[in-house]
């Protein structure tokens, strides 16, 4: 799927209770949050991905007094739905998010719980998963989310044949890709295929090389409200690096006509008409789904290359860290709710979500990898992953979801030329982050 929850395919089965949101409200007619006394709401994005949601409430229930109950809200409208039902009698006891800035303002509201005392009681809350992924649902110091589904950071995947032909291999420096540029632009073929209609495939671009030029350190300090992290000299060299690469040619001259959404830019890739993409670990599924010849014997992929004299380390990452589970403060079930989150790095959500192409992010995942469909890929993931020193949530996640069009907007207008760097800096300068 190809939203910005991006990912996900199969269904079905199980046991679980699954409700409209409208079951959820009949249910919290009293003034608690969630469920009654015998049972707590779970609300998650309804995409494929809850054929594992609905296994891993089920076994839940077999065993528990308590039942879990699980609500799905279609994705489109999910942030609506949430949005609206949070701060009611009918919100629910525990919700899918995308971690850091999706939850902060309902940390800011006093809406969530702290996970300390749950993490407390039983340490593998947090030690059976990679750090780099569980921190970043953390807030002010305190963790507010567990992972519940799959890892997706971001790569730049090539057509291996079309690099062959020209004479160039995966960029680790940016002067590599600079060079393979000019190869491929003489060979008449786009170098790099940019949905750019989607406006958060552009935003990539800006997420990596900031986070090479400058390190991790710069986007932390503008989140956290310090507007001059954008003005700095670090800022302005990374904006200088991205215009020179788009002056260059490299995206050709119409990617915002194009989108990835509806299958453009990873037609691009997997027709030979461009070099590189970068994109989400999901392109794998979606080309061995749309191009499967193609994912199977030239679909190449390599990180992001080194920025000559930034700041960054080659092995930081940025994307989609994972999704996460998040507790409602007046949920009344929150000794039962713990003991369901344990469920979230069993064996049997592990299995479950490799078998639908998801890499959980747990410390037992490794000793699954084997038994997966493509295995060299979700170990090369897996990797990257365990050993980042950084992994950056994707910018429209981290900051709260009021500023997702006005980022959209400055990475477009720069990369179109309807923006300078001045413009750009002062459009990231007005972001909230309150």
């Amino acid at each position: 799927m190809m939203t910005r929850a991006r990912i996900s395919r199969a269904v079905a089965g199980g046991t679980a209770l699954v409700l409209s949101l409208g079951g959820l409200a009949a249910c919290g007619s009293d003034s608690s949050s969630g469920g009654g006394g015998d049972e707590f709401h779970v609300l998650v994005y309804g995409d494929a991905t809850n054929k594992v949601e609905k296994q891993i409430v089920a076994t839940f229930n077999k065993t528990s007094k308590v039942k879990a109950v699980l609500d799905t809200v279609p994705g489109a409208d999910y942030q609506q739905k949430l949005q609206t039902v949070i701060n009611t009698p009918q919100a629910p006891d525990v919700f899918y998010n995308w971690g850091a800035g999706s939850i902060q303002p309902f940390v800011k509201a006093d809406l969530l719980l702290p996970l300390d005392d749950m993490i407390k009681t039983d340490p593998g809350l947090k030690s059976n998963f990679l750090p780099s992924v569980f921190n970043t649902a953390t807030v002010d110091g305190k963790p507010y989310g567990i992972p519940m589904r799959g890892t997706q950071p971001v790569l730049l995947f090539n057509n291996k044949k079309v690099l062959a032909d020209a004479g160039v291999q995966a960029p680790k420096t940016w002067d590599e890709l600079l060079a393979a540029t000019k190869k491929l632009k003489a060979k008449g073929i786009t170098p790099i295929a940019l949905g750019g209609g989607d406006k958060w495939t552009t935003q990539m671009w800006f997420e990596y090389v900031y986070d090479r030029v400058a390190g991790p350190g710069l986007f932390e300090k503008a989140l956290s409200g310090d507007k001059s992290a954008w003005a700095s000299a670090d800022s302005k060299k990374a904006l200088s690096v991205l215009k020179e690469l788009v002056d260059s040619g490299a995206f050709g001259t119409n990617y915002d006509s194009v989108k990835f959404s509806d299958g453009g830019s990873p037609a691009l890739l997997a027709s030979g008409k461009a070099g590189f993409e970068l994109m989400g670990s999901w392109e794998y599924s979606n080309q061995a789904e749309a191009s499967p010849d193609f994912a199977k014997n030239d679909l190449g992929y390599s990180p992001f290359p080194s920025v000559a004299g930034g700041k960054g380390n080659p092995a930081d990452l940025v994307g989609n860290t994972n999704n996460f589970y998040s507790v409602r403060k007046s949920t009344k079930h929150a000794a039962d709710i713990a003991k369901f989150f344990k469920l979230m790095y069993s064996d049997e959500f592990v299995k479950a979500h490799l078998a639908i192409g998801n890499l959980p992010t747990t410390t037992n995942t490794t000793k699954f990898l084997d038994s997966a469909d493509n295995p060299a890929y979700l170990k090369y993931q897996f990797d990257l992953v365990d050993k980042a020193p950084s992994f950056q949530l994707s910018w429209d996640q981290a900051y709260s979801p009021q500023n997702q069009t006005p980022i959209y907007v400055a990475v477009q207008g720069f990369f179109n030329g309807q923006l300078d760097a001045d413009g750009f800096i002062k459009a990231m300068q007005a972001l909230t982050t309150s």
